[in-house]
């Protein structure tokens, strides 16, 4: 950092209010798909409608967190942090106090707008902590994407089975709106500035770009994937990524710089971001739904969805804990060996859940498994993609980490949606268990490659990565590969 460090006040209750911020946002990308059903009949629409209620938070999170991340990087964090939540205490209470899809669905919108609360958050982190605290206090946060969104399974069969589903946003809306007006009284602004203007035709690419190719993806269960329909919008998506690329790589001041794009250690560490969210996501489908499973069809175990919420209890409690330490791992081995470990104790996790599913105690086994792995991984992650660009492209550089992610998940979603449903019989409402399987099996097999990919991510300890990159210093420090 810079000899600015010792002047700067008060990073706990800074972290303390982004946790609030961070958490709350999280939360809301989950606590509604336990209750899709409940929100489905209290709306009068369709299964398939109703899903979009997922869909489009996921669209616009996708389009707005690299957007705000350089916003940010212009106009100062902690100014566009205020302005991100204030997005989703609108958003969140446009949904609360909604009773028709449609402003459901605007709400979930401007929700998932606030996306760039996390890498705002990491570089205010990084602009504002004393060095030795940097990589804590960024794994931590990171953590919290994960803590966050096991929490919302848990939460939403109390809220669903006692209350209604406009209680899934009037209880958020409460942290959300404190960690707004605390954020503009204690947060302080970023001393970083990045002069620039916003390649507005670059941004246009990038949004029609995910948005084909989400919405592709996220439509395969009516669609089916080898449709003509999901093949040339996913085509149709790619061939405007590639223009955007191109333009970026043209363009005079890009969105997202695509020279940092292919540094090795943003590359790979995003790769590995997009597998990792394939298999978190795909847990928050796959495990409520097996679990609720009636006993009659020869496996599952019946539960409600507040009991289905116990058994990922012990999940987000391991993410939490796991998270909070992998800090002191970071400053211990560097950024790299904690993100491997996380990796391969979430393959170990599906590998459970494959084989091993018939008694609850090996769900439980399985769950600390991924929570633990889940902790350590996103933890190291944010780090990781730090270490590697200047303090000027924090926010952009993370916020197309957070956007690997959300596509990773989306993708994970979709495939093991498809996977399940393609075993349901005539006759049946449920899944066959050898397609649980096969789904926990794919996801293994993607968060596996995901740690292979992982051995190729340049090793630096955050601190020494921290020291080259001071303020002013603009550059990435990384090769290029």
């Amino acid at each position: 950092m810079s000899e600015h460090d010792s002047d700067r006040q008060h990073h706990n209750i800074t972290f303390a209010v982004l946790a609030l911020g961070g958490i709350s946002y999280a939360l809301l990308q989950s606590l509604v798909a336990p209750a899709l059903p409940d929100i489905q009949h209290a709306l009068h629409t369709s299964e398939n409608s109703v899903s979009w209620v997922l869909t489009a938070y996921l669209l616009s999170a996708s389009v707005a967190t690299p957007l705000l991340g350089r916003l940010g990087d212009m106009y100062g964090k902690e100014r566009l942090l205020v302005i991100v939540l204030a997005l989703l205490s609108a958003g969140t209470l446009i949904s609360a106090v909604s009773s028709s899809l449609a402003l459901m669905l605007v709400g979930r919108v401007i929700q998932g707008a606030a996306g760039g609360v996390f890498p705002l958050a990491f570089g205010i982190i990084r602009d504002e902590f004393p060095r030795a605290r940097i990589a804590g206090g960024i794994g931590l946060m990171s953590a919290l994407l994960g803590v966050g969104g096991g929490a919302g399974v848990v939460l939403a069969g109390p809220i669903a089975d006692n209350l209604s589903y406009h209680y899934l946003f009037w209880l958020p809306l409460i942290p959300i709106v404190i960690a707004t007006v605390l954020t503009h009284f204690l947060v302080p602004e970023s001393p970083i500035r990045v002069p620039a203007s916003i390649n507005w035709l670059g941004a246009g690419l990038m949004t029609v770009g995910l948005v084909a190719i989400l919405v592709a993806v996220s439509e395969t269960a009516t669609w089916h994937w080898l449709t003509a329909k999901t093949l040339i919008t996913i085509a149709f998506g790619l061939v405007v990524l590639v223009l955007w690329v191109r333009n970026e790589s043209r363009a005079a001041e890009p969105l997202v710089d695509m020279r940092m794009m292919r540094i090795r250690g943003v590359w790979t560490t995003n790769l590995v971001a997009l597998l990792l969210g394939f298999g978190m996501y795909s847990s928050f489908i796959l495990l409520p739904q097996f679990i609720e499973t009636p006993k009659s069809t020869g496996y599952g175990f019946g539960a409600t969805v507040t009991k289905a919420g116990i058994f990922m209890v012990p999940m987000t409690i391991a993410m939490l804990v796991v998270g909070s330490q992998t800090g002191r791992l970071e400053r211990r081995f560097g950024s790299k060996p904690p993100l491997l470990a996380g990796g391969m104790l979430s393959f170990a996790s599906f590998a459970m859940f494959s084989l091993a599913h018939s008694h609850e105690w090996e769900i439980y086994v399985a769950a600390v498994l991924l929570g633990a792995g889940i902790g350590l991984a996103f933890a190291a992650m944010a780090n990781l993609i730090i270490e590697n660009v200047g303090p000027a492209e924090t926010g952009v550089a993370t916020g197309m980490n957070t956007v690997a992610r959300s596509v990773g998940g989306a993708f994970g979603g979709a495939a093991t949606a498809s996977l399940i449903a393609g075993t349901i019989h005539t006759g049946s409402k449920f899944p066959t268990e050898h397609g649980y399987t096969v789904a926990f099996g794919f996801c293994a097999v993607a968060l596996l490659v995901g740690v292979l990919v992982g051995f190729a991510i340049p090793q630096r300890r955050p601190d020494d990565a921290f020291a080259a990159h001071g303020v002013g210093d603009l550059e990435p420090a990384n090769e290029t590969a």
